[in-house]
């Protein structure tokens, strides 16, 4: 049996039906019109994840819906483009791909990376030249995401190289991301339902707030945040499996204070363990890490307006089933663990915490308001036992968050 065979022996066929049933409802969630018959709907998916492929490809087919499956580059090819390819190769857009997102009524992406530290050795400006290249891409599917007519969700597949970084057998490391899906309830569909009934209460009571800042208090942080105008918590959004996290974009020009990221962080093959970030009026100035403090730096010089936070998240432990590290932003910014999870993001805000109209939401406002524009965005955790007090506007302070849960 190989070692991807391993993985894959642990999720049986029940699971991967339950799998893909919960990923279609998410799709239908982060869309405003619901699917019709005939729409189309792209399954972009790493070959490792080919089980789930066909799981989702089927349950699309019994929705009457048209499935277009499209495999996504392998670690390998990945590395060898990024390594050697020349800058024409770098920045080539694959003829067709725009046509075929703006045609799609969703997209569903299935993530199952065969390794994380294939780009371990990758020169910098090529990563981000590659990056630059899905920039047209990337803008488009943003702009329909926002008019809500383009549905969007994405989820992780088990893999060997996952469970190594991990420090879990694969067979241990499936199960946690089965248990993590909520895939072997008796009814998954529903049971996020009403996980996205019970996380958007404590989402409209946080918003209904109407806080002036947040500030993040633990061991090794604080950390006050200023939320800005036209701003609501969002949860289970439906453009991610799992989602356990109420997040906002702050306005980033009023982020003050020390984070701390004490969970490790993979992001190009590089692990970054233990950073401690420090802001000045929004601007990051200084970094230290016990691991990766030099990719922090590089990751700065390479990606615009990186060193301003456009997230700011919290996950409860009473609703989280994620107990381990899992060596992927995905499943790590929904941590619960004992004291449940406070992350930022470095680099773009997440347009759907504005509350007005998205139309409104310009290039124009999004630079008034304070909501940031990069090409990236890095999800760093602190796990530590923290509490979190409302600044509110007449004065006076509020605690929210303690003991790794809300206080509602």
């Amino acid at each position: 049996m190989s070692i991807q065979a391993e993985c894959d022996a642990v999720i049986s066929d029940l699971d991967l039906e339950n799998y893909a049933d919960v990923l279609v409802w998410a799709l239908s969630c982060s869309r405003i019109p619901p699917l019709r018959n005939k729409d189309l709907v792209v399954i972009s998916f790493d070959l490792a994840a080919a089980p789930l492929a066909d799981a989702v490809f089927h349950r699309l087919l019994d929705a009457h819906l048209h499935p277009a499956p499209v495999a996504r580059k392998t670690s390998a090819m990945e590395a060898e483009l990024l390594r050697n390819g020349s800058f024409g190769q770098l920045v080539f857009q694959t003829p067709g791909e725009l046509e075929l997102l703006q045609a799609a009524a969703g997209v569903i992406t299935l993530l199952a990376p065969e390794s994380l530290d294939h780009l371990q050795d990758v020169d910098m400006g090529s990563i981000a030249a590659g990056r630059r290249a899905a920039l047209s891409v990337n803008e488009l599917v943003e702009r329909r995401r926002r008019r809500g007519d383009l549905g969007y969700t994405v989820c992780l597949y088990p893999t060997p190289g996952l469970a190594r970084v991990a420090g879990m057998e694969c067979a241990e490391y499936a199960e946690a991301l089965i248990r993590a899906c909520g895939l072997r309830e008796p009814s998954p569909t529903a049971r996020w339902r009403r996980r996205r009934r019970e996380l958007g209460e404590i989402a409209a009571w946080l918003t209904g707030l109407r806080a002036k800042a947040f500030r993040v208090e633990s061991e090794n942080m604080d950390l006050t945040v200023q939320l800005g105008e036209y701003r609501r918590f969002a949860a289970v959004s439906g453009q991610n499996i799992p989602a356990y996290e109420l997040y906002v974009s702050p306005d980033w020009r009023g982020v003050d204070g020390i984070f701390f990221a004490d969970m490790p962080s993979i992001r190009h093959g590089r692990m970054v363990s233990r950073a401690r970030l420090e802001f000045h009026h929004g601007q990051l100035t200084e970094v230290r890490a016990e691991r990766g403090e030099r990719f922090i730096v590089e990751q700065l010089k390479h990606a615009e307006n990186a060193g301003r936070v456009g997230e700011l998240s919290f996950t409860d432990r009473r609703y989280s089933l994620i107990r381990d590290f899992m060596a992927h932003a995905l499943l790590d910014e929904n941590f619960g663990g004992e004291h449940g999870n406070c992350h930022v993001a470095l680099g773009a805000s997440l347009p759907e915490t504005f509350s007005g109209p998205a139309y409104e939401l310009t290039v124009d406002a999004q630079i008034a308001l304070g909501f940031n524009g990069s090409s990236i965005h890095w999800d760093l955790v602190n796990t530590e036992q923290r509490t979190v007090t409302a600044l509110l506007r007449d004065g006076s302070r509020l605690v929210v968050y303690e003991n790794g849960q809300f206080i509602v």
